[in-house]
């Protein structure tokens, strides 16, 4: 790993990308700090804090949802745009079908569709939340149709220039540029959760309880530090199956063994992406017509709540398995196989082989979901029996995109280190 940093910044040409991605990433954090004209950005922070949904929003977006700044949506319409596109492109509308499989010129059309979309949900969802935030919260100088109007333009702008810097990261930074950006959000606030997590358990103890206070805080730090190597263990896990190909008989009389890895957890934070983003949907729905009704929905989903908790984990379980299913489909697997002439050996090809490939992901996927339902579902566990505060717990859904994004950065420099490398050899 230090070889690898080493090397890392004497390539000029990666150098220069690495600190172009810094300087979008600021531009980021700017904004992220700016709030949207009119808003009382101290009434909403309180009360983000006591909603589990919303704080999960929050955390995603690097704390800008409590300020409601120019970039509270993140990029979060995109992602949610991608995952609905995705899902419609899976023989549900023709044409996006269609597209899917026209190689390079179809996957063009796909991505322009997607933003589009993702311009239409971000505007949709400012607005929802704007108008909802407003009647529970207060929060807007002014509450009337041209002010939540020009809020919502507001924050779909914002959510559109992430985009838009998302997409130079990608072309002219490191990593994949939407990751990156979600990466900092996260990664920003992750001092200010050590130090109300310091505060509550050391700040406010007595000269006796000091030493408890600082040992809880250590376990903490000690935890935290092994649910991420838990997490990359999860991310990194993968099922070897053996592949043999009819033709690859060598001179020796010997066939060619390769493996068809799948990963244990191959849905990645997508399934707690959908889980939330259910639970959320009907309490914003329903706060356009209902606020009482929306008052003890919120109370009642809450995840600080059994039965919240419960139905949360239940939802990232089954959409582990639908979008697993989704990502590595043992039916297109089993096809492409027989068309390359391979075989699983010991199984036939056809029926056989899409049975076997079924049975192994269903049981792999067993440990996907229920190892990525403990971590999402642990920050909200921690707080009911300790003295953690709610909004600082350890785990969740920030840690899983963390790791992922940065081992993915990270093997993508190597990539082009050892490219460099190959080029400068043959060269």
């Amino acid at each position: 790993m230090g070889h690898t940093f080493a090397s890392m910044f004497k390539n000029k040409e990666i150098r220069n990308k690495i600190f172009f991605t810094l300087a979008m990433l600021l531009i980021y954090r700017v904004g992220a700090s700016i709030p949207v004209p009119g808003v009382d950005s101290k009434a909403l922070a309180s009360q983000i804090g006591e909603n589990s949904i919303l704080n999960m929003m929050n955390l995603l977006g690097g704390g800008a949802l409590e300020r409601l700044s120019i970039f509270s949506m993140g990029v979060t319409p995109y992602i949610t745009s991608s995952i609905i596109i995705q899902l419609l492109s899976m023989d549900v509308i023709p044409s996006l079908t269609e597209w899917a499989k026209s190689g390079q010129t179809g996957r063009e059309k796909i991505e322009k569709t997607t933003r589009y979309f993702a311009v239409i949900l971000a505007f949709v969802q400012a607005y929802s939340l704007v108008y909802s935030f407003d009647k529970q919260y207060a929060v807007l100088a002014d509450s009337n149709l041209a002010t939540y109007l020009y809020t919502a333009t507001i924050l779909c702008a914002g959510a559109a220039f992430l985009l838009w810097i998302g997409d130079r990261i990608s072309m002219k930074g490191i990593g994949n540029g939407i990751s990156i950006i979600i990466f900092a959000g996260i990664v920003s606030n992750m001092p200010t959760q050590f130090t109300e997590v310091y505060n509550s358990l050391v700040g406010g103890s007595s000269n006796g309880e000091i030493f408890n206070g600082v040992l809880q805080f250590v376990i903490y730090c000690a935890v935290y530090l092994a649910i991420i190597i838990f997490v990359v263990i999860m991310e990194t896990a993968v099922r070897k199956i053996p592949i043999q190909y009819t033709n690859s008989i060598s001179n020796r009389g010997r066939n060619d063994v390769t493996y068809l890895p799948l990963k244990i957890n191959s849905a990645s934070v997508i399934p707690v992406i959908f889980a939330s983003s259910i639970m959320t949907a009907p309490q914003i729905i329903i706060s356009f017509f209902n606020t009482n009704l929306y008052n003890k929905l919120q109370n009642y989903l809450s995840l600080s709540k059994p039965f919240g908790l419960c139905l949360y984990a239940v939802l990232t379980i089954l959409f582990t398995f639908f979008y697993t299913d989704l990502q590595m489909n043992p039916d297109e697997v089993a096809d492409n196989l027989r068309k390359s002439d391979a075989y699983i050996p010991g199984i036939r090809p056809g029926a056989d082989t899409k049975k076997y490939l079924h049975k192994v992901l269903n049981r792999i996927t067993v440990l996907g979901a229920l190892g990525l339902t403990l971590v999402a579902v642990l920050p909200y566990i921690l707080p009911m029996f300790t003295s953690i505060p709610s909004n600082t717990g350890i785990g969740g859904t920030g840690i899983i995109i963390v790791v992922g994004v940065a081992m993915e950065t990270i093997g993508q420099i190597k990539g082009q280190l050892t490219q460099k490398e190959y080029h400068g050899f043959l060269n």
